[in-house]
């Protein structure tokens, strides 16, 4: 990744020994919807060479709105596939590995977090969420995560702090708590907004017969039926794209700069 003249204005700003450490770092990013897939671009667009990005979901038409990978093209496709291939465009050399699967307690095994440098949670589901941090927490690597962007209209007040600081944020506290109950303690930087707007979350007809979204699976029955995720979300939050996208950059950026900084050579981002 040094010296390659696709990276030259990064390289001016993070180092030859900082570029080296972003290509040698392995990174694994749960959910790449409206804020995982600009988070995941803006890595690999940076210098990021050894990236995994896990999500079991297809692409919506509603999620044209707000998802970096999603066109009216490819409605129906796989998120992961159609994100991988994007990011492969865009650098080549990179190991982009799409995992088309949901992360909970069932599947976590699966997933070998410990051997990755860091783990970037972008869960919407909030039990699947809260497993993720409890179990990267105890493995050897620097977690951070998101918490929530629906319902944000304002960038400004997008901060980063530790999970235990954060405030404002009905996401964090829950999240917060039940990581208590678990027992886990361990600290880790997440990405939040103080803001809450009102009324923009809605009862909709997700999972059924008036859902929007791509019936792509066959159910025991031989009917068509909703996609699994949809099934499962009883309320639909109102989101926007300088939202979810300032949170993935922020999300992004916290890899980057501790990349650079460990790189010790005296190169890396200003405080």
């Amino acid at each position: 990744m040094p010296g390659n003249p696709a990276f030259h204005r990064t390289e001016l700003i993070l180092g030859e020994a900082g570029m080296g450490r972003l290509a040698d770092a392995r990174v694994i990013l749960f959910g790449v919807g409206g804020v995982g897939s600009w988070c995941a671009e803006a890595l690999v667009r940076t210098g990021i060479e050894h990236l995994t990005i896990v999500d079991s979901d297809v692409i919506c038409i509603t999620n044209l709105n707000r998802q970096l990978q999603t066109t009216r093209a490819n409605v129906g496709k796989v998120k992961v596939t159609e994100l991988a291939a994007r990011l492969g465009s865009i650098c080549p050399d990179a190991q982009i590995v799409p995992v088309q699967e949901v992360y909970n307690e069932h599947t976590r095994d699966s997933f070998d977090i410990a051997a990755y440098d860091y783990v970037i949670d972008a869960i919407d589901s909030l039990s699947y969420k809260v497993d993720l941090l409890a179990t990267a927490s105890q493995a050897d690597c620097t977690v951070f995560s998101a918490m929530g962007a629906a319902c944000k209209l304002d960038p400004t007040r997008i901060r980063v702090d530790s999970i235990w600081n954060s405030q404002g944020c009905p996401l964090a506290r829950e999240v917060r708590k039940r990581l208590r109950r678990r027992g886990v303690d361990g600290d880790f930087q997440c990405v939040y907004s103080e803001e809450l707007l009102p009324g923009s979350g809605t009862h909709s007809a997700c999972g059924t017969g008036e859902c929007f979204c791509p019936k792509l699976r066959t159910a025991d029955g031989g009917e068509t039926a909703a996609d699994e995720w949809c099934t499962k979300k009883a309320q639909v939050n109102g989101s926007v794209a300088h939202m979810t996208g300032a949170f993935g950059f922020f999300l992004a950026g916290l890899v980057v700069q501790d990349v650079v900084n460990r790189a010790g050579d005296g190169a890396g981002l200003p405080d």
